[in-house]
């Protein structure tokens, strides 16, 4: 077994689907699942109970959706990560999913490997989207939310907005401006300062709004 263990906590209302995604992620020995829920509300007594690393969480469940579930775990525990997962190719699903602070947003439809892939992307600090979910969300946010940049950032802050923008990890952008992480992680940590975002989703969600790339 390797060194990190990701503890991952399955919230979803069918169980024969419950069932077949944790067969699928532990074919990786790097994930645990640790707890499983049928609703928002169990989920939250779940997280009570274990220490969470990861959440896949289903976005139409009964008592307590996705959405609402979301919200109110990221206000208690906002460094947990929070995948949703959904069979309707929704964009408003994830555009809320977005800004209660979901951390990504995947179609049921997706295979084993993308799942394990997308955890994997999501604990090294990345945006993950379902491709199909980010072709239709990406030019809507840009489309009604551009919006004049009111904060004073550096280029070299700019860059790295960017990069988190199109959903770059930590390690990545490191690599692609010749940087350690650690200074990557300052960066990261003055730029949510000044922007006033709670963490890299949100960044993220803020660069596309005010069209901050690269180029």
């Amino acid at each position: 077994m390797g060194v990190i263990l990701y503890r991952v906590l399955l919230v979803e209302d069918q169980q024969i689907v419950r069932q077949g995604i944790k067969i699928l992620l532990e074919q990786d020995k790097q994930i645990k699942v640790i707890g499983e829920a049928t609703n928002g509300v169990e989920a939250i007594e779940q997280m009570m109970e274990h220490t969470v690393d990861v959440i896949l969480m289903d976005v139409r469940m009964p008592d307590m959706n996705g959405i609402e579930a979301t919200r109110k775990i990221k206000s208690q525990w906002p460094n947990v990560r929070i995948l949703m997962l959904t069979t309707f190719n929704d964009d408003e699903y994830t555009l809320q999913s977005l800004k209660e602070g979901a951390n990504g947003f995947l179609l049921k439809t997706a295979d084993g490997k993308k799942l394990i892939d997308a955890i994997h992307s999501c604990m090294r600090g990345g945006l993950v989207l379902h491709d199909e979910v980010a072709a239709k969300v990406m030019p809507k946010l840009l489309h009604t939310s551009k919006r004049e940049l009111s904060v004073q950032l550096s280029e070299r802050e700019r860059v790295i907005t960017a990069l988190i923008g199109s959903g770059l990890t930590n390690k990545e952008i490191a690599d692609e401006l010749f940087l350690t992480i650690g200074t990557v992680k300052n960066y990261i940590t003055s730029i949510l300062q000044k922007t006033e975002q709670r963490d890299r989703t949100q960044l993220a969600i803020f660069a596309v709004r005010h069209g901050i790339t690269k180029d």
